[in-house]
């Protein structure tokens, strides 16, 4: 059973949909950078500390849901819909799929980045902290890190599809060149 090409509008709209998505991640991290907590949020109390809530922290969130669905409904969108029965073999994987594993292994760190730091964000109360009773600020970057990997992550979905439709391009070119020395 060969799978029929998808038509040029959907190859589109995905690819717009994944640069915008990107971009709305990207601007969602950078948002979390400005208005996560700072030194002069942190209150003492004795040997207790307490840190009030920040805006990074639903910032966070939001970011961390878009990026996570973005992610895999580019996935399934690829592997339903681009891949074809030969275009990952086990011995010699195509350069494609390189890209995807890449690509999860870089939203992987993405999400631990940002899980860790909206995580931080939260209300840290009196004695009860972040991690044992210990009040903890995000460091500088840190939401930006997780923005630059998660737009690596996409940005390399988007390159195994673009190999994929490539790959795809060439068989149909041969398949014509095929038909015409007959």
């Amino acid at each position: 059973m060969q799978m029929e090409r998808p038509n040029q509008y959907s190859f589109i709209l995905f690819f717009s949909t994944i640069i915008a998505d990107g971009l709305v991640y990207f601007t969602l991290c950078l948002a979390a950078e400005f208005k996560k907590s700072k030194k002069n949020d942190l209150r003492l109390d004795g040997k207790f500390c307490y840190l009030p809530r920040s805006s990074a922290f639903e910032l966070g969130i939001a970011a961390l849901i878009l990026l996570s669905t973005t992610q895999v409904i580019a996935n399934l969108f690829i592997c339903r819909n681009l891949h074809c029965r030969r275009a990952c073999k086990v011995i010699k994987p195509s350069l494609s799929c390189s890209f995807l594993v890449f690509s999860w292994i870089s939203f992987g760190l993405a999400v631990i980045l940002i899980s860790a730091a909206t995580s931080m964000s939260q209300a840290q109360p009196i004695g009860e902290g972040w991690l044992d009773g210990d009040c903890y600020l995000v460091k500088n970057g840190v939401f930006v890190g997780s923005a630059l990997l998660g737009l690596l992550a996409l940005g390399s979905t988007l390159g195994s599809a673009a190999g994929v439709i490539r790959q795809w391009q060439t068989e149909e070119n041969r398949k014509i060149l095929v038909q015409i020395d007959q």
